[in-house]
C-alpha cells in the first residue's frame, strides 16, 4: 500500500477509535484534536487512490483560488458545484419568510418583481440556483459572491493607510477627519517574489484568516494558512535531476565532463537543473476527514507543483497539520467501505506554466488508478 494512502487510513481507523462524539452546527461528528499528514513528493502526486478522486474539481477551485475570485460564477461554468451549498443555503436564509417584505420594497421603488435581482421568484432547488448562476450575471453578482474568502485574502489582503489627517473646528469641540486609501496585498505574489531572492526566510507564508473580515465571509477559511521553507540541493541530488531530465545514465555524463573539462555545476546551472527544493506546510482547523481531507491534501500538493515549478525548484515534502479532525456520523458507512480497499500507485502530474497553469492542457494528471468512488455526505 502506498504510505499516503496508509497514513489516510490509519487517520480514519484514529478517529473511529479514539474520536469524541460531538454535535456542531451541521450535526454530530467524531472528533480528534491535533493530526499530522506528511508525504513526499518523490513517490507521486498526493491524490487518494482508495476512493476515486475528482481532479478536476481540486483544479479548478485552486485557479478559482489563485485569480482571487471570490464568485462561484467562474467555479458552476466549469462543472463545479462544490461551494454551491454554502450560496443556496445564504440565498434560502435570507429569502426565508421575506417574500412579503421584498414585494413591498419593490413596490415602493416603483420595481416590477421580474426586475429585481431575484428573477421572477425564489429558486427553490439548488439545481435551479445554479442555472441562474451560470446564465444571469446580475443574480450571480449578488448571489454567487462567497464575500472575501481564499482567493480575497491570498491576492488581495486589504490594508488601510492613513492618507490625510485634517482638524475642524467645531462650536463645541475640535475633531479631526481622517482619510485613508486601501492598499491590496498579494500575498501570492509577494510568497514567490521571497522564494527568489530570499529563500531562506522564515517569514514566506500566506494567511487567510483575516479576522477583521470573519463575519464577511459566507464560511470562515478551514484551511487557514500555509508556509514554504526551501534548502539547497546537494550534488548528488541536482546530478540525479540531471539525469532524469535527459534519461542518461550519471556514468555517461562523468565520462562526458571529464572529457569537456567543465564542471558539473557550469552544465547543471546552463541546463536549468534547479539548485534549491522546497516544502509546504499548511493549517488547518476544521477537518472533514472522509470528504474534505483527501481535496486538501491533492490541493496543496498541486499548488506546491505550481510554486515549485514558478521559481524553478523540486517539490520536497507537503505537511498537513489538522485540528479538529472528525467524520460525520452519517459518513461512517462509507468510511467502513473504504477501509477494506487496497491502494494503487500514486499518480504522476506536471504543470507548464508555474502558479499561472491554467486548464487540462496546463496541469497535466497521469497514471492514475484507483478504486470506485464512495458517496460521502456534504454537511454545509
Amino acid at each position: 500500500m502506498n504510505n499516503l494512502d496508509k497514513q489516510y487510513l490509519d487517520l480514519l481507523r484514529d478517529i473511529k477509535e479514539n474520536g469524541v462524539r460531538k454535535v456542531g452546527r451541521n450535526g454530530a461528528t467524531y472528533s480528534v484534536f491535533g493530526r499530522q499528514i506528511r508525504h513526499d513528493m518523490s513517490e507521486g502526486f498526493p491524490l487518494l487512490t482508495t476512493k476515486k478522486m475528482w481532479f478536476k474539481g481540486i483544479r479548478t477551485e485552486l485557479e478559482w483560488f489563485l485569480n482571487g475570485d471570490t464568485n462561484i460564477k467562474y467555479l458552476v461554468e466549469r462543472g463545479n458545484n462544490i461551494w454551491v451549498g454554502d450560496a443556496y443555503k445564504r440565498y434560502k436564509e435570507y429569502f426565508k419568510g421575506e417574500s412579503e417584505r421584498i414585494q413591498k420594497e419593490l413596490n415602493k421603488n416603483n420595481f416590477a418583481w421580474s426586475d429585481s435581482l431575484y428573477a421572477d421568484r425564489i429558486y427553490n432547488s439548488e439545481q435551479e440556483f445554479i442555472k441562474e448562476i451560470k446564465n444571469n450575471n446580475r443574480f450571480a453578482e449578488k448571489w454567487g459572491d462567497m464575500g472575501h474568502i481564499y482567493g480575497w485574502q491570498w491576492r488581495k489582503w486589504e490594508k488601510y493607510i492613513v492618507h490625510s489627517k485634517q482638524k475642524v473646528h467645531g462650536k463645541v469641540d475640535n475633531f479631526y477627519i481622517i482619510n485613508t486609501i486601501i492598499e491590496q496585498i498579494d500575498q501570492i505574489q509577494n510568497l514567490i517574489d521571497d522564494l527568489q531572492n530570499k529563500p531562506d526566510s522564515r517569514r514566506i507564508m500566506v494567511n487567510a484568516w483575516n479576522v477583521g473580515e470573519i463575519d464577511d465571509m459566507v464560511l470562515p477559511p478551514c484551511h487557514y494558512g500555509f508556509q514554504v521553507w526551501t534548502r539547497e540541493l546537494t550534488l548528488k541530488e541536482r546530478k540525479e535531476l540531471f539525469k532524469e531530465k535527459f534519461d542518461r545514465t550519471i556514468e555517461d555524463f562523468d565520462a562526458e565532463w571529464e572529457t569537456n573539462g567543465t564542471s558539473y555545476e557550469e552544465d547543471l546551472d546552463f541546463n536549468n537543473i534547479p539548485k534549491r527544493g522546497i516544502s509546504l506546510i499548511w493549517n488547518q482547523r476544521s477537518v472533514d476527514t472522509p470528504l474534505g481531507l483527501p481535496f486538501n491534501i491533492a490541493s496543496y500538493g498541486l499548488l506546491l507543483k505550481m510554486i515549485a515549478d514558478e521559481v524553478n525548484m523540486v517539490p520536497l515534502e507537503l505537511i498537513g497539520n489538522l485540528g479538529d479532525t472528525h467524520i460525520y456520523e452519517n459518513q461512517l458507512e462509507g468510511v467502513e467501505k473504504q477501509l477494506k480497499r487496497e491502494s494503487h500507485p500514486l499518480p504522476t502530474l506536471f504543470v507548464r506554466d508555474g502558479i499561472y497553469s491554467r486548464g487540462e492542457f496546463d496541469i497535466v494528471l497521469e497514471n492514475y488508478e484507483s478504486e470506485d468512488k464512495i458517496e460521502f455526505p456534504l454537511s454545509n
